[in-house]
């Protein structure tokens, strides 16, 4: 029995002296040593050989039904009564499936990605593919997920114990630098936990200190990927448990700006507490996502005013993640926070691009909404992503009734129109 706990004890102290010293230590100092862009290089090629297979095999079985490119089955002529089913729910979806509902589903693929949970469009599996999608479960559950739950616990608690001995220390420059060394190293680690790999573009244009950071919401893990760059302010509201122990910590060493319940509803507090931040131009820039929703990598929906009205100069970035490697979007509706990070350690890996866009501030008589809409429609822009001016709080709250009043001023008018155009095409 002593034998085996001496074996055991040997072989976690080779693996956490792998983790510490191939992975841990280069990420502190931000050093890559190449084993993640491998990993990404042969993933790709595997994904392009499946994709090769699907499709081939798609083409030797003839006798399933082909989808024309408007998503029609192509039949033979004869008709039989079962063939409208499909038009009648074809057409319900296209109710159903309106702007704002498909962006809080996960986003749809063009080719599989080799994981179970995005195979509901692609039917054809070879004897391959099954082979290599076993290969993928047992890399994936038995050798990535639990190197990365040993890095995510190093970088958590590295995060605790440093801005905890950090926050001990007397308020000077010295302090600020390593708060800010902490932070970028536990987020760095943290970024090595989910086999990120990040492109940021024009580094120049990163936000400043005594600005305001806005960005598209697509994950909790955004804060990560921005982090990995850049040191920020967050800004939130006070939680428990887990979280409260590190939203503490954090707080000692560097001034985020954390609420309480009570003040997230008082808005004329929130914004007083916000400005008086950026007002010290010493302070780390606030990281702040309008939308107050995670939405699906595919659009940007509206921004709330709130971060506009409290002057400042906004910093706009644009996050876009590579769908090919895993789903970043947390469906908050579907997954609890812990199986959402679950998935997210199972999946392949991260692959997302940053763009920093260049600083923007109101303009002389705009007022905070059209100031919002401008920056929004920057993000989309520069993102790929579709500009719409839907609410995301849709997502758990009903439609206002000022859209519905919209909605029948646009059918009366249309309606009106009509009559209209019909009575002077009449007899006079």
């Amino acid at each position: 029995m002593e034998g085996a706990w001496d074996i055991a004890f040997v072989l976690f102290h080779v693996w956490l002296s792998i983790v510490v010293g191939l992975i841990v230590l280069p990420a502190m100092f931000g050093v890559s040593l190449g084993f993640t862009d491998i990993y990404i290089k042969v993933l790709v090629k595997t994904l392009e050989w499946a994709t090769l297979r699907i499709q081939r095999g798609q083409k030797e079985q003839p006798t399933l039904p082909l989808q024309s490119a408007n998503g029609i089955i192509e039949k033979d002529d004869d008709f039989t009564l079962c063939d409208a089913f499909y038009f009648c729910k074809k057409g319900i979806e296209n109710i159903v499936e309106d702007q704002v509902t498909q962006r809080f589903t996960s986003e749809e693929l063009a080719s599989w990605n080799l994981l179970t949970r995005t195979n509901n469009n692609f039917r054809y599996i070879s004897v391959r593919l099954t082979i290599i999608w076993g290969l993928g479960v047992f890399i994936r559950y038995c050798i990535l997920l639990p190197l990365r739950i040993t890095l995510a616990v190093i970088g958590l608690s590295w995060l605790v114990i440093g801005t905890t001995l950090v926050g001990l220390l007397p308020s000077s420059n010295a302090k600020n630098w390593l708060s800010d060394l902490v932070h970028i190293t536990c987020y760095r680690i943290c970024a090595r936990a989910l086999s990120a790999t990040i492109r940021y573009h024009n580094k120049e244009n990163r936000p400043k200190k005594g600005g305001i950071c806005v960005a598209n919401h697509t994950s909790p893990i955004d804060i990560v990927i921005l982090a990995n760059d850049g040191c920020y302010a967050m800004v939130g509201q006070v939680h428990g448990g887990l979280m409260g122990v590190i939203q503490r910590s954090m707080v000692r060493s560097c001034p985020h700006v954390w609420f309480e319940r009570s003040e997230m509803k008082d808005r004329h507090a929130a914004a007083k507490r916000l400005k008086d931040h950026i007002a010290d131009k010493t302070k780390l820039p606030i990281l702040i996502f309008p939308e107050g929703t995670c939405i699906n990598n595919t659009s940007v929906m509206m921004f709330k005013k709130g971060s506009f009205e409290i002057g400042g100069t906004i910093y706009p970035v644009a996050i876009k993640y590579d769908p090919q490697f895993g789903d970043a979007f947390w469906n908050s509706a579907k997954y609890n926070m812990v199986s959402y990070i679950l998935r997210m350690m199972t999946s392949w890996a991260i692959v997302c691009n940053v763009w920093y866009l260049l600083p923007m501030t109101r303009q002389d008589g705009e007022d905070a909404v059209h100031f919002a809409n401008r920056v929004k429609s920057a993000i989309a822009q520069q993102g790929g992503l579709v500009d719409l001016s839907w609410d995301g709080g849709l997502k758990r709250e009903k439609v206002k009734e000022s859209f519905k009043e919209e909605q029948q001023k646009m059918y009366s008018s249309m309606i009106v129109g009509l009559d209209c155009h019909e009575a002077s095409e009449g007899p006079v």
